[in-house]
């Protein structure tokens, strides 16, 4: 046996290893979310818009559930984050623009087109942005706890906020203000508002607090079901209000950063030089700061 053919058995060995279980069920979740979203999309076509609106909902659910599930497994892997960021351009770019457009925006005929396009566009824009950003090393400590613009389920959940308005009884608005609203939507997705994501925050729950919060999330959930379009309107208004809040917090910090830095630079006292100082030799090291990460 020669050895390419030792090096071919190894390496067909490795590529046949068995895979983990924990390693599928993260994938599992973000395939079921990918079938919300297609499903979502036939729901609309065939004018069923508050099942297409239900289906768009569950999907950010388990987009929601999918990464905190790899984590507390240890299942994470680079091919379920890239089938994350496909499942997220579906759920929450292409079907909510789709779900508009067969809902009011097909009254404006190119104009409505081109409104769904630019939101689904947008969020395949603001997906890329994540990925290409996630190992940046220039970004501050304190930005790890900030997104950079609307972050694509909340752009998906907020921009169909003229349909749950509809359900509740609100009269349609005109559909110039609706492909006005979603372009909105859009710009604040690909914009560089920084919007709080609350990932590091690290919340312990007192342990005579553990009955009662398990009974407040039940009760969200009740009232998710029984009064969906009420929740949703409200979740997605106060969510837009949020927006200032969370760019005001990043500047204040950013702020804070650069007064520290500038204090840092300042404060090591100047000794008086002596007459005859000896002259210091370069040395290789590099004494400049080490970026933040």
């Amino acid at each position: 046996m020669t050895p390419f053919d030792n090096n071919s058995s190894e390496l067909r060995r490795r590529r046949f290893r068995p895979i983990p279980v924990r390693m599928l069920v993260p994938n599992m979740i973000t395939l079921l979310a990918i079938c919300a979203g297609l499903t979502a999309i036939r729901l609309s076509t065939e004018g069923r818009m508050e099942l297409a609106v239900a289906a768009i909902v569950f999907a950010a659910i388990l987009d929601g559930i999918d990464g905190r599930v790899a984590r507390m497994i240890k299942g994470q892997s680079k091919f379920g984050a890239e089938l994350d960021s496909l499942a997220d351009f579906v759920n929450f770019g292409v079907a909510p623009g789709l779900i508009l457009y067969f809902w009011q925006l097909h009254e404006l005929n190119n104009g409505g087109w081109i409104a769904a396009m630019v939101f689904a566009i947008s969020g395949g824009l603001r997906l890329a942005r994540f990925n290409a950003s996630i190992d940046d090393p220039n970004k501050p400590a304190f930005a790890a706890n900030y997104f950079t613009g609307v972050p694509a389920p909340a752009g998906a959940i907020t921009v169909l906020l003229p349909i749950y308005l509809a359900f509740l009884g609100v009269p349609m608005p005109p559909a110039t203000l609706t492909a006005f609203y979603t372009l909105l939507i859009a710009f604040l997705m690909v914009s560089r508002l920084p919007v709080f994501s609350g990932k590091t925050v690290k919340m312990r729950v007192p342990p005579e607090m553990v009955l009662p919060v398990f009974v407040a999330v039940v009760f969200f959930v009740a009232l998710l079901i029984g009064y969906p379009w009420y929740i949703l309107s409200a979740g997605s208004v106060a969510y837009l209000i949020s927006l200032p809040w969370g760019w005001k917090s990043y500047r204040d910090q950013e702020r804070q950063l650069a007064a520290q830095t500038q204090g840092a630079s300042a404060s090591p006292a100047t000794s008086p030089a002596a007459p005859y100082a000896a002259p210091v030799a370069e040395s290789d090291h590099d004494d400049r700061p080490t970026h933040l990460h």
